[in-house]
C-alpha cells in the first residue's frame, strides 16, 4: 500500500479529531475504527455449534486415516480436500501453494535413567540440538523448588548442575524456561516429564544457541526414574539423539473473496496440520474449522464474497508443527517475488487453538499492556487487537492478554512489518486463580492437558470457548472486511495525499487544499473549508482535486478543512470524511 497522510473526521462517530501528519508506512492514524457501511453480522451467523460440526468432520477424517492429520499423511490430504470442497461450494476458488523444506529425521533415539530404559513416548523437544555421537551421560539432578519445575534461575542455586542431566517436571511455566535455566546453570541435557497422564511432546519455541539436548517423557516414566533413585539405583542418565536432514514437500490452502479492494487485503490464517500423535482437533482443527465457517458465512452474507469493501484472504497453513513452515514460505515468497502484494496486506489475524478444555479467552497483547513483547510489534497491531477487545468489552465478555510472542503463524508477517493480532485459549501454560475467577475451570493445570497428545480429540474441546471465539473471529473479519481505517488509514473510499496549506497572496491569506483519489474507480470529492467549499463530480483514479480558498483576511488562525469522499458502488453510496490541518499565517 502507498503511504497515506490522513486522519479521521471529528464528525465521524467514535473518532477523535487529529492534526494531519505524515505517517510512516503502516502507521495507523488517530481515532477508532471507521465503518462507512454496516458489516455483515457474522458474530450471529458463525456459531460454536456449526464450528463443532466441522470439528467432527476433522475428527472423522483423522479416525479414517491412521488417527492423525499430520503433514504428508493421508489425514492431511483429506483435511485439505474437505476445506477445498467446502470453499468451492461457498463460491471460492481455493488454490494450493506447494513448497519444500528441509527438516530433521531421527536416526537414533534412546534414554536410560537410573537403570530405567524408557522405550516408548520419548519425544525430543522441538528446536533442541542433537547429542554428541555417543550421547550425553551425567548424574541426574533436579531443581530445588517444591514442585521440581525449575521455572526460575534460583531454583538451581546450591544444586551441582554442571555436566548433569536435569530431570524436571512439567508445569507452571513454558518448557523453554525450564530448559533455559537448567542449561544456564550448567546442565548437559534436560529430561522433562509430564505431570499428568499421557505423552509429553515439548517445544522450546524457537531456535537458540542456549539450548542443550532436551527430551520429553511421560509422567509414568518420570516416576519410574524417581522410584529407582529412591530405591538406591545409580542416579545417572544417558540420552542419545542423532538426526539427519531430509527434504519434504507439502502445501498451504489459500482462498480469497472475489470482491473487495485487492490493495487492502484482510488476511486470516490457521494451521491445518496436526502432530503425528493424535487427531489434532484443538491444535489446530479448532482454528481451521472456525475460519472455514467464517469464510462460508461471509460468502453467504455478501453475495458470494462480492459485496465486501476489502478483500478477505483465508489461509490454512501446512507444516506449522515442524516450524511454521507454511506461513513462513508464503511470506518469503511474497518478499522475493511480489513485495507490492505483501504491502497490500492490511493486517493478519491468527487463530491457533480456540477450544481448549481449561480455557482462557486470550487476545494477543499487541499493545503490550500486560506483557512486553519479545519481538518488534508492527504499527497497526494494537489497533487490530482492539477489534477483538472492543468486541469482548461490548458484550461484557471477560478476556485476558496473551503474550505477543510471534510463536505462531503470524511470526513471518510481523517480521516483515505486517500488523497482526489473534485469539488463543491456551496450551501448556497453567491456569491461575485469577483466570479461574474469570472463566471457570481448574487452577494449576494446563489450559489444554491434551496438547500434542493422542487425547486431543473432539471430546476434549470446550464448546463454550469455541462458541465465544468463533463469534469473535466472525465479528473481526466482518468489521475489517468493511474498513481498516484505524489500522492503516484505508477508509471507504480511500483518499491519498491530502494536503491543506496556508498561503499569502498580495497580502491576503489563502487555504489551498489538495486530495488524490486512491480508489481504482472514479470518486466524488468535496473540499470543505470555513471559507467555502468546492465539489468535484467524478475524480479519476490517481487524479487530484485542488482548490485555493480566499479567506478575505490578512491573517488566520490554525484550523482544519474536510475532504468528503463518496463512492458509488454495489448499489449503495459509501462515503467518508477526512480532516486535514492548516497552520496559522499572517500576511500583513
Amino acid at each position: 500500500m502507498r503511504p497515506r497522510t490522513i486522519v479521521p473526521s471529528a464528525a465521524a462517530a467514535s473518532l477523535v479529531l487529529a492534526a494531519l501528519t505524515a505517517a510512516p508506512v503502516g502507521a495507523a492514524p488517530a481515532g477508532g475504527l471507521r465503518a462507512a457501511a454496516e458489516p455483515p453480522p457474522l458474530e450471529d451467523l458463525v456459531t460454536g455449534d456449526a464450528v463443532m460440526d466441522r470439528l467432527q468432520d476433522f475428527q472423522d477424517i483423522a479416525d479414517a486415516n491412521g488417527g492423525n492429520r499430520a503433514m504428508q499423511t493421508p489425514g492431511y490430504e483429506a483435511s485439505a480436500v474437505y476445506v477445498e470442497d467446502t470453499l468451492r461450494a461457498a463460491g471460492y476458488e481455493p488454490e494450493r501453494q506447494y513448497f519444500t523444506f528441509d527438516d530433521l529425521v531421527v536416526d537414533e533415539l534412546s534414554l536410560t535413567a537410573a537403570g530405567v530404559e524408557v522405550t516408548s513416548d520419548v519425544y525430543p523437544a522441538e528446536y533442541a540440538p542433537d547429542t554428541p555421537d555417543d550421547g550425553v551421560t551425567g548424574p541426574i539432578v533436579q531443581p530445588a523448588d517444591d514442585l521440581v519445575q525449575g521455572c526460575t534461575a534460583d531454583t538451581w542455586d546450591g544444586v551441582a548442575v554442571e555436566g548433569a542431566v536435569a530431570l524436571i517436571s512439567r508445569g507452571t511455566c513454558p518448557f523453554a524456561d525450564k530448559a533455559l535455566y537448567a542449561a544456564q546453570a550448567g546442565a548437559a541435557a534436560v529430561i522433562l516429564y509430564n505431570n499428568a497422564d499421557g505423552a509429553l511432546n515439548p517445544t522450546l519455541g524457537a531456535e537458540s544457541d542456549e539450548w542443550v539436548p532436551t527430551v520429553g517423557i511421560t509422567q509414568a516414566a518420570g516416576q519410574a526414574i524417581l522410584d529407582a533413585i529412591a530405591g538406591g539405583a545409580d542416579a545417572v542418565a544417558t540420552y542419545d539423539l542423532q538426526t539427519h536432514v531430509e527434504e519434504f514437500e507439502t502445501f498451504n490452502v489459500i482462498a480469497q473473496t472475489p470482491g473487495g479492494r485487492d490493495h487492502n487485503v484482510v488476511m486470516v490464517g490457521a494451521h491445518l496440520d496436526g502432530v503425528e500423535d493424535g487427531p489434532g482437533i484443538n491444535d489446530n482443527g479448532s482454528g481451521s474449522a472456525a475460519i472455514l465457517e467464517v469464510a462460508v458465512q461471509l460468502a453467504a452474507a455478501t453475495d458470494g464474497g462480492q459485496d465486501v469493501q476489502n478483500a478477505v484472504r483465508f489461509a490454512w497453513w501446512g507444516a506449522e508443527e515442524v516450524g511454521l513452515r507454511g506461513s513462513t514460505h508464503y511470506v518469503a515468497d511474497l518478499v522475493e517475488n511480489d513485495p507490492a502484494a505483501l504491502d497490500d496486506i492490511a493486517t493478519y489475524l491468527n487463530f491457533d487453538m480456540v477450544g481448549s478444555p481449561n480455557y482462557i479467552i486470550g487476545v494477543y497483547d499487541a499493545n503490550e499492556s500486560t506483557y512486553p513483547a519479545p519481538v518488534e510489534v508492527p504499527p497497526g497491531s494494537a489497533e487490530t487487537e482492539a477489534v477483538f477487545t472492543d468486541y469482548f468489552d461490548g458484550i461484557d465478555q471477560a478476556w485476558v492478554d496473551t503474550e505477543f510472542s510471534g510463536r505462531s503463524d503470524y511470526q513471518a508477517f510481523i517480521e516483515n512489518g505486517i500488523p497482526a493480532s489473534g485469539l488463543f485459549t491456551g496450551a501448556d501454560g497453567s491456569k491461575t486463580a485469577e483466570e479461574v475467577a474469570l472463566f471457570g475451570g481448574t487452577e494449576g493445570i494446563f489450559y489444554d492437558p491434551n496438547y500434542h497428545s493422542p487425547a486431543d480429540t473432539i471430546d476434549n474441546v470446550d464448546a463454550t470457548a469455541l462458541d465465544i471465539m468463533s463469534r469473535a473471529i466472525g465479528h473481526a473479519v466482518a468489521s475489517l472486511s468493511v474498513d481498516t481505517f484505524a489500522i492503516n488509514g484505508v477508509g471507504n473510499p480511500r483518499v491519498d495525499g491530502i494536503v491543506a496549506e496556508s498561503r499569502c497572496l498580495a497580502g491576503t491569506a489563502y487555504v489551498a487544499v489538495r486530495a488524490t483519489n486512491g480508489e481504482d474507480e472514479a470518486v466524488s470529492l468535496r473540499l470543505v473549508t470555513p471559507f467555502g467549499q468546492r465539489a468535484f463530480g467524478q475524480v479519476a483514479p490517481d487524479a487530484n482535486a485542488y482548490q485555493s480558498f480566499n479567506t478575505r483576511t490578512a491573517s488566520l488562525d490554525a484550523g482544519t478543512v474536510s475532504v468528503v469522499a463518496r463512492l458509488a458502488g454495489g448499489g449503495e453510496n459509501h462515503s467518508q470524511t477526512y480532516d486535514a490541518a492548516y497552520e496559522a499565517i499572517d500576511c500583513g
